[in-house]
């Protein structure tokens, strides 16, 4: 029987270790049918390393999407490995450590923009970089943390993760006529290496799975990345614009 994502092309983005929700997205991509190719930042051959992990050895391209050079060069190189792309997943973010856990007020302006640039803005750059490789019924998903409110320590981040969300119903707007369909998937805590970088992410995933109707595991991301290859998939053909909560249900209760 085909998989989900049979013949599909991918470019999966974010991969770090293979705690990473990127990693488990692309590895279950790939049990499904897909043909995946990653991108990395900084560390490429701790990302090299990881991408032989995977069930298939992935291709890796460097990507710094605050480098115009490395954006504008990616549908090239993207190229060498597939002739083209049925999806994309954005799992980037960062934001100084300013941004975080410090005080709110305190965050300067210079490191507020960078959280903004890397965290938000770089969802329409990756997504226009590789629009001329992107077929009809392509999906766009980026990872997204519920920012209709206020978290504890998630201070700017909170705020990219907001700008993100605006992002994604423009981008909805502008990639639509062309048969695109963009959505973020907003996943509960997983403990993952940028998760380690939250101060106070212990404190908030510790009760998260006694709210969750559902319960929740934050050791466990395959019900993020199934959710993942599902909006991937031609199962969702008139899901755009939108956020998919995989969260054991807590953003549905009052606090």
């Amino acid at each position: 029987m085909p998989g989900l994502l049979e013949g599909k092309r991918l470019l999966i983005t974010g991969v770090i270790t293979d705690a990473s929700i990127a990693f488990h997205a692309a590895k279950l991509a790939q049990e499904q049918g897909a043909r995946v190719v990653l991108t990395g930042f900084g560390r490429m051959s701790l990302v090299e390393r990881i991408a032989q992990r995977l069930p298939e050895p992935a291709p890796v391209i460097e990507l710094d999407v605050q480098n115009p050079e490395h954006l504008g060069t990616l549908a090239d190189r993207v190229r060498e490995h597939v002739d083209g792309l049925d999806g994309v997943l954005h799992s980037i973010a960062f934001a100084p450590q300013s941004c975080l856990g410090a005080p709110f007020l305190d965050a300067p302006k210079e490191d507020v923009s960078t959280a903004v640039e890397v965290s938000a803005y770089s969802f329409k750059s990756l997504a226009t970089a590789v629009l001329p490789l992107l077929a009809t019924g392509s999906s766009v998903i980026g990872m997204d943390f519920d920012a209709r409110v206020a978290w504890p320590a998630y201070n700017w981040m909170g705020v990219a993760k907001a700008a993100l969300e605006s992002v994604n119903r423009y981008l909805a707007r502008e990639l639509g006529p062309h048969g695109i369909r963009v959505n973020l998937v907003a996943a509960g805590p997983v403990k993952t290496m940028a998760a380690k970088s939250i101060p106070g992410f212990g404190e908030l995933e510790s009760g998260w799975g006694d709210r969750a109707p559902l319960g929740w595991d934050a050791t466990d991301p395959t019900p993020v990345a199934k959710s993942i290859c599902a909006l991937l998939s031609d199962w969702l053909p008139a899901t755009t614009g939108s956020m998919v909560w995989v969260d054991g249900g807590v953003h549905a209760l009052g606090m």
